[in-house]
């Protein structure tokens, strides 16, 4: 069996929630009362938030590619990032990642996929539903998203980052998350929601609202974990390094 590394702490609630499912999916799998190998980096939500803040997305690479590095360097054999904004700079990463990273966006989009869903709304930060990460990922299969007027966008992304990354669950902000899904619903006729965020799980608990069901992209990313782990296919080779000698010598 492989050993998962989760690039983690972003946020850490989240980071929780991952770890508990992993080990619940992993059990309902194997029962012989074992338990999977994990190695978790937690790292700095507020740097990283940071340098998304400001569009530093080469550093933000830098930063997640150091994390995949003691993750790899600790044995394991393939990763994940525990949180669907950083997705951001997903290609890039997983292109120089030294193990191989299962993406959330992508896992999202073949399970909406299964489902025939062919218009979905959008919650998240900000920078996951202004960003184009999970647009164009989902037009490649022919679904279309739609994502709230900004203002809606403003609240779902401050109650994001001031509570819920916190873990902080207030029923007055899941009553407002409701009747966004509603509107969202009234103005472009959605036939399901991406909580395309990994703490909205903790406020959006339910399978379906009105007829409008949740993709949790947690507990899907978890499902793609868990299959990863007990599967035979051979990790990713390290990438190769050219010193700037080599380098020069292929010029």
């Amino acid at each position: 069996m492989k050993t998962v590394g989760i690039i983690g702490g972003i946020g850490p609630e989240s980071t929780i929630e991952y770890y508990r499912q992993i080990i619940a999916s992993y059990r309902q799998l194997q029962q012989d009362g074992s338990y999977p190998s994990i190695f978790i980096n937690s790292i700095d939500v507020k740097k990283l938030l940071d340098l998304i803040g400001r569009n530093e997305l080469t550093a933000v690479t830098e930063y997640l590619l150091g994390a995949a590095q003691k993750l790899a360097d600790a044995g394991a054999d393939f990763g994940v990032l525990a949180a669907n904004t950083p997705h951001l700079v997903f290609d890039e990463l997983n292109r120089r990642s030294p193990i191989r990273l299962i993406s959330i966006v992508e896992t999202a989009c073949e399970a909406a996929k299964a489902m025939g869903l062919k218009h979905l709304g959008l919650f998240g930060t900000r920078f996951t539903m202004q960003g184009r990460f999970y647009q164009d990922v989902f037009a490649r299969e022919g679904i279309a998203l739609s994502i709230p007027p900004l203002d809606e966008q403003s609240y779902i992304h401050d109650k994001y980052l001031s509570e819920l990354i916190h873990g902080i669950v207030l029923p007055e902000t899941r009553e407002r998350f409701l009747r966004i899904v509603e509107r969202l619903q009234e103005l472009h006729g959605m036939q399901g929601l991406i909580l395309g965020g990994t703490e909205l799980p903790l406020i959006l608990r339910d399978v379906t609202y009105k007829g409008i069901p949740f993709l949790d992209t947690t507990k899907l990313h978890v499902k793609r974990i868990v299959a990863q782990i007990f599967s035979s296919s051979p990790p990713r080779p390290a990438p190769l390094i050219l010193s700037a000698s080599q380098n020069e010598g292929r010029e």
